[in-house]
């Protein structure tokens, strides 16, 4: 094996170092300079990422707490419209039922008037009515005709509950 050749050590070391000096001059004249760049520029890009992420976030949170504010008025305003609104209705709906018990009242109290008209009417005929059955009767039953006033005393002292 060549490698393992006493002779040849001398040559082997000395390409061997020249070869380590090349490799490490590229390395760290090319390489290494490089790969700096790119973790500094990806270091960068996250703390780039990071500042926005947290901007964002402060952003989001000032954006939450507006709709929450926002929100929060608005549910307070639609509960003073609803209120209001209810307001006015119940206002509206006693105004409308006093108007309406109003015109019942009206209307009963007509009504009762006509009833007492008719009750008045039909007991002005149910006079006249008893007077012509109880002249009828009279007639019949005894064969002569009563006299106009002996019969409106009669059916006179019927009404107020004699006999």
């Amino acid at each position: 094996m060549p490698q393992l050749a006493a002779e040849t050590f001398a040559s082997q070391i000395v390409w061997l170092a020249i070869t380590f000096i090349v490799l490490y001059v590229i390395m760290a004249r090319v390489v290494i300079p490089r790969i700096g760049g790119i973790l500094e520029d990806r270091e960068q890009r996250i703390r780039s990422d990071l500042d926005k992420a947290e901007e964002l976030k402060s952003d989001t949170e000032r954006a939450i707490a507006d709709y929450e504010k926002r929100l929060a008025e608005a549910r307070a305003s639609a509960g003073e419209i609803v209120g209001g609104m209810k307001a006015e209705v119940n206002a509206e709906i006693d105004k409308r039922r006093a108007e309406i018990d109003s015109e019942l009242d009206a209307k009963q109290a007509e009504a009762e008037k006509q009833i007492q008209a008719q009750r008045d009417s039909a007991l002005a005929s149910l006079d006249d009515i008893a007077k012509s059955v109880t002249s009828a009767l009279v007639e019949k039953l005894g064969g002569s005709t009563p006299s106009e006033d002996r019969v409106t005393g009669a059916v006179q002292s019927v009404r107020e509950g004699g006999r």
